[in-house]
C-alpha cells in the first residue's frame, strides 16, 4: 500500500475545510424575506400614522355632538310661556323657542330684568294691532298706517294671524316694543318679528283694542303691562 505524503495530506485537509458555495435559490429566498419584512414595516407605519391623524377629528366630532346636545337641552329648559299681567287682565303667550330662538332669548332676558314692568300700550288700532313700548314718539304701527298699509290686503298669513306676538324689525336695538295683532295682517311680514302667540286672554286683547283713542291712536286712558310671569309649562 502506497504511503501518502504529509504535504498531500495537508492539501487534502485544506480543500475539505473550504467554504461551501451558496446556491442562487437560497440568495433569492433571502432577498424575498427581506423585502416582505420591509413592506410589513412600511404598512404598519402607515396604519398607525393614519390612526393618529384620525383621532383628533373623531374627538372634535364627539365634542361638537356633545355641544349640540347641551344647546338643545338648554333650549328646552327655557320657559315656554309668558303671562302678561295687564291693567285689563292676563294674556298667556306661547313662545316660539324653535321658530324664533334669538328673539325669544332677548324677550326672556328683558323679562328677568323687569323691562316690561309698567310698559304702556301707547298705540291701539282697531282691527289691526296694539303696540306697547316705553317710547313716546311716533308709534311704528301708526307709521305703517300713514304709508297706506292699513287694510291694504285681506289675504291671511299663517305667520300673522290674529293674536300673534312680535317686535318691530325697524326699531333700534335699544328699544324692544311688543305688538299683538288683532286681525290677520299679511303685510307685516317685512316689519314684524313674530316670536309667540296669545293662547289665553284673547278677550283681554280685544278689550284693550276697544279703548278710546285720539286721532293718533293713543289711548285716552292709561292701559299697560303690570308685569310678566315666565313658566315652562301651563
Amino acid at each position: 500500500m502506497a504511503r501518502i505524503k504529509p504535504q498531500a495530506l495537508l492539501n487534502q485537509s485544506k480543500r475539505k475545510k473550504g467554504p461551501a458555495r451558496i446556491s442562487a435559490t437560497t440568495i433569492f429566498l433571502c432577498n424575498l424575506v427581506v423585502v416582505v419584512i420591509v413592506l410589513s414595516v412600511v404598512a404598519t407605519y402607515k396604519h398607525w400614522s393614519q390612526r393618529s391623524r384620525n383621532q383628533p377629528i373623531s374627538g372634535l366630532s364627539t365634542f361638537e355632538d356633545t355641544a349640540n346636545s347641551f344647546a338643545d337641552s338648554k333650549k328646552y329648559d327655557l320657559p315656554g310661556y309668558a303671562i302678561l299681567n295687564t291693567s285689563k287682565g292676563y294674556i298667556t303667550v306661547e313662545l316660539y323657542k324653535d321658530g324664533s330662538p334669538m328673539i325669544v332669548d332677548k324677550f326672556l332676558d328683558l323679562c328677568q330684568k323687569e323691562y316690561f314692568k309698567g310698559m304702556p300700550f301707547h298705540h291701539v288700532i282697531k282691527h289691526y294691532v296694539i303696540q306697547a313700548g316705553h317710547g313716546q314718539g311716533l308709534g311704528a304701527a301708526e307709521d305703517w298706517t300713514t304709508k297706506g298699509k292699513l287694510h291694504s290686503r285681506l289675504a291671511t298669513s299663517p305667520k300673522h294671524e290674529a293674536f300673534m306676538i312680535g317686535t318691530s324689525k325697524t326699531r333700534d336695538n335699544t328699544e324692544f316694543e311688543l305688538f299683538i295683532t288683532t286681525a290677520p295682517i299679511p303685510d307685516l311680514n317685512d316689519k314684524l318679528l313674530v316670536f309667540g302667540r296669545a293662547i289665553k286672554g284673547e278677550d283681554v286683547v280685544q278689550e284693550i283694542e276697544e279703548v278710546d283713542t285720539d286721532e293718533h291712536y293713543r289711548p285716552k286712558s292709561p292701559v299697560g303691562i303690570i308685569g310678566v310671569t315666565l313658566k315652562r309649562e301651563i
